[in-house]
């Protein structure tokens, strides 16, 4: 079987004088190879659904399952031993080691599984050659871009080989150019595994493989790009309005230059 995560009547709920219900009895199994994105507007809960599927948070009812083994959350040691060693997460802020090159920040992240220091540089290396890194693998984070740092984040959740990876809003603080080259750099390592994507852009997830819109806490459609596209639902309406509201700016800022230099 190749489904490594399967959810069961997940739900989550907060109390703040009265009930407010995050997630609703989700229902859903992620495919071992498959790229999936999570959309849906502010408070649709889909950083709450990451935010489980991670293990960093807890639902209030219904179970997970990794690897056929139904997670128990309260076994904080065993759940750290899972995470460490089937999930990797990426988040907007790559909190990098600010005194470590580049080589350094991956093949450390590799020395938590393994003391053969040899290994974790030779596995370091390659990845940050498939990321576009070769040259700068002896920089400083300060040395480099935003995107170069990004990208180093990357490798250091890749290098762990674990079949889990969870990118939050990975690459919202680069630029639209830089975010497609770290795509291009991911398509051959994301090979394999199962992941999972949050993105602002709904453009670079247009090769997902299953996009999951949520509304109110609920999966309310689930497709790849074109077929959700076809059905002129939820997700048709999020893409249209930000690929209006981009244009709009294009055409905003080339009208601001046209008026500085006429």
């Amino acid at each position: 079987m190749n489904n490594l995560i399967n959810l069961k009547n997940i739900s989550k709920s907060f109390y703040n004088n009265k009930k407010i219900s995050v997630l609703k009895k989700i229902n859903y199994s992620f495919t071992k190879g498959k790229i999936y994105s999570l959309v849906g507007p502010s408070g649709s809960g889909k950083s709450t659904l990451l935010n489980i599927l991670s293990m960093i948070d807890r639902p209030t009812s219904g179970s997970l399952s990794i690897s056929n083994k139904v997670v128990n959350f309260s076994e904080t040691i065993d759940n750290d031993k899972i995470r460490s060693e089937k999930i990797g997460i990426i988040y907007q802020q790559n909190n990098l080691l600010t005194d470590f090159t580049a080589l350094e920040n991956v093949y450390m992240a590799h020395l938590s599984l393994t003391n053969n220091k040899k290994e974790a540089k030779h596995k370091a290396k390659i990845i940050l050659k498939k990321m576009g890194l070769k040259s700068r693998e002896d920089h400083y984070p300060s040395e480099l871009s935003g995107g170069e740092m990004q990208r180093i984040a990357i490798a250091r959740a890749l290098i762990k080989n674990a079949p889990i990876l969870v990118m939050d809003e990975a690459t919202s603080s680069v630029d639209t150019v830089t975010e497609q080259e770290i795509q291009r750099g991911l398509s051959e390592l994301l090979q394999g595994r199962i992941s999972l994507v949050i993105a602002h852009r709904l453009s670079t997830i247009r090769q997902a493989d299953r996009i999951l819109v949520l509304e109110h806490g609920e999966i309310i459609e689930s497709g790849d790009h074109a077929a959700l596209m076809a059905q002129r639902g939820r997700y048709y309406f999020l893409y249209s309005q930000q690929h209006l509201d981009e244009f709009s700016r294009e055409q905003s800022n080339w009208s601001h230059e046209e008026t500085i230099n006429p």
